[in-house]
């Protein structure tokens, strides 16, 4: 029997393809907003109070960090109390280590007292990268899915976990094996934030700007070359080169993210620095921070690249001295280990269907794939990184 179409329709049409047989095709658009503001705490500002919908939402649940809360609580509850928003608010304490289906399940059973309703009262997640999964999680879950916002507040956050939409909690001895996909509305970015950011928290975050920069933004590694060490010092709060680096960094990773939300494709050139640090990360906690990691397993990658003639000895000697100005470690005693980074890749294999998939710098500011890496090009690399300037 021929296919023939039942019921058509914009979103989606259900087919009879044989006797007793249908066939649903569906579509779901996803569309939501990135923006760099200042002071979203200002009596003045709009943008929580709008999260990103035609109509203010004047009954909010609140989920924050608990270390923010403490830094900015007084402000936020004054700023909602100005604007006469009825809040619920849970102050959580979270960290990598307490990143898991526990603490998702807490946000839900603050979601269910706070009875918020389905669509018109986003959750409003304010906090770190930690605690953006963990809302964006349980906001995925809850009823199947309601609205929620980011509202950043560390440098790791800013321009990576608040931009994208996946969601995830730590499980089964692995970083993010639990997770899903589910946009927010709005991401507000708000730079000031990093003024109170401990300076170890900052230069973790700036890993993920140096992941940028080596494999997509020959611009944006020049600024960082150029001006990490002043980024790091007046945290991100002057007015010239900190928007410009935060903007093209988010630029970058929107430009990536935006074609292939879902990962349909999986050769991703933003998961440089992500094929060995997950594995590493996870085993050493919490001694090794996520984007220091990242930012090792960017130069283990950049040494990798180099022995294929991708990327010349003075351009990973760039590198270096980045990750040095960015006060990121150079040397970690795991990735050292061949054995141990074997088994990293092995398992990110697992996650990029049986294959590498392996992003790898050609030349500052471009990516190739690879898919044969092979023992010795790992030892090779490992006993290179014993020696931080090598």
């Amino acid at each position: 029997m021929n296919d023939r179409v039942i019921w058509p329709a914009s979103m989606g049409a259900l087919t009879r393809f044989e006797a007793h047989g249908w066939r649903v095709h569906a579509t779901q658009e996803v569309s939501y907003e990135v923006r760099q503001i200042d002071g979203i705490f200002s009596l003045d500002s709009p943008e929580l109070i709008a999260c990103g919908r035609a109509q203010p939402c004047l009954r909010q649940a609140i989920v924050i960090d608990a270390r923010v809360d403490q830094l900015y609580g007084e402000e936020m509850r004054a700023y909602y109390a100005h604007h006469g928003v009825e809040v619920s608010i849970l102050s959580l304490s979270v960290s990598e280590e307490t990143k898991d289906l526990d603490a998702a399940m807490t946000i839900a059973r603050h979601l269910e007292s706070a009875g918020v309703l389905r669509r018109s009262e986003p959750v409003v997640a304010i906090g770190g990268g930690v605690l953006l999964d963990l809302v964006g999680f349980a906001a995925g879950l809850y009823r199947r899915g309601i609205p929620y916002v980011k509202v950043p507040t560390n440098a790791m956050a800013l321009w990576d976990a608040a931009v994208g939409i996946k969601t995830a909690v730590n499980a089964l001895d692995r970083r993010n094996r639990l997770g899903s996909y589910h946009a927010p509305t709005v991401a507000l970015l708000d730079r000031s934030f990093l003024s109170t950011v401990e300076s170890r928290e900052l230069s973790n975050g700036m890993g993920e700007l140096l992941k940028l920069a080596v494999i997509k933004s020959p611009r944006l590694f020049d600024l960082l070359e150029r001006h990490s060490e002043m980024l790091l010092l007046t945290r991100f709060q002057d007015g010239i080169v900190a928007p410009e680096v935060i903007g093209l960094a988010v630029e970058g990773m929107l430009e990536e993210l935006a074609p292939n939300l879902w990962e349909l494709t999986l050769d991703r050139c933003v998961d440089f620095g992500h094929s060995f640090a997950p594995l590493v990360e996870m085993k050493a906690l919490p001694e090794l921070l996520h984007g220091e990691a990242v930012a090792l397993d960017v130069l283990f990658s950049c040494r990798l690249a180099r022995a294929r003639g991708l990327l010349a000895d003075q351009d990973v000697r760039r590198v270096v001295r980045v990750m040095k100005s960015m006060q990121l470690p150079l040397r970690h005693r795991f990735f050292e280990q061949p054995g141990l980074l074997q088994e990293a890749l092995a398992d990110t294999m697992r996650h990029r269907d049986g294959r590498q998939r392996l992003p790898l710098p050609d030349g500052i500011g471009a990516c190739r794939f690879v898919n044969d890496v092979d023992a010795d090009a790992i030892r090779i690399a490992a006993e290179e990184m014993a020696h931080a300037d090598a």
